[in-house]
């Protein structure tokens, strides 16, 4: 039994699509969930048709959406106030630094993130490459372990398969309310499908039915 998790992702709407499954398996295993998340997602292109926000408005909206996510998934919620799309050119010591004081203060057993190099977009790599780094620089006897998130399309040529693999079938339900939540984003992730024709919670569990990471060696 985990002691207290922390989930570090740079996005609204990363915990709901990457491991919302297996935060709830722990929140309902009683183990505390925090998220530290890293932006707003403001420079996020997905505006709705007919549009719902524009520049200035979008990051109310994403923050919103964020809080009402982790209500849903019963977590705390950190934001740690970085731009999005920007976390790449900004000092990863100094990110390292911010994420371990963090850390140290709540002491989680395991720590999620993404796998740098892996995970698609410049603020999941810079972001997972910071937390592992903060993560490294604790002392070796309070140091959590990490499970990285790898979701590039050659990870598991490169990797190979991931040490573990959660089934999140009995969860499926409150991740899909947490992608929901997330309303401008599922719009997207989602949009092609009809809801009056297709079996959108089907569908969507073959596709995200299953949470995988890496145990991360340090």
């Amino acid at each position: 039994m985990e002691k207290h998790v922390v989930v570090i992702y740079p996005h609204p709407d990363d915990e709901a699509f990457g491991a919302s499954g297996t935060i709830t398996k722990f929140r309902e295993q009683g183990v505390p969930v925090t998220y530290l998340c890293g932006t707003l997602g403001e420079m996020g292109r997905n505006m709705g048709n007919p549009t719902f926000a524009n520049r200035e408005t979008l990051p109310e909206v994403r923050k919103k959406e964020l809080i009402d996510a982790c209500k849903v998934l019963d977590v705390e919620l950190k934001m740690l106030g970085y731009r999005d799309k920007t976390l790449e050119f900004e000092s990863r010591d100094e990110i390292a630094e911010h994420l371990k004081g963090l850390i140290e203060t709540i002491e989680p057993s395991l720590v999620i993130t993404h796998y740098p190099g892996h995970a698609v977009h410049p603020d999941h790599d810079a972001l997972g490459a910071a937390a592992i780094e903060a993560v490294k620089r604790i002392e070796t006897n309070r140091r959590p372990n990490v499970w990285a998130q790898a979701i590039s399309r050659n990870h598991l040529e490169e990797l190979g398969e991931p040490d573990i693999s959660i089934d999140i079938s009995p969860f499926f339900k409150k991740k899909m309310q947490t992608i929901l939540a997330h309303h401008s984003q599922a719009q997207g992730v989602l949009g092609s499908m009809n809801p009056e024709t297709d079996d959108i919670e089907a569908i969507a569990k073959e596709r995200l039915g299953n949470e995988q990471f890496y145990t991360w060696n340090f």
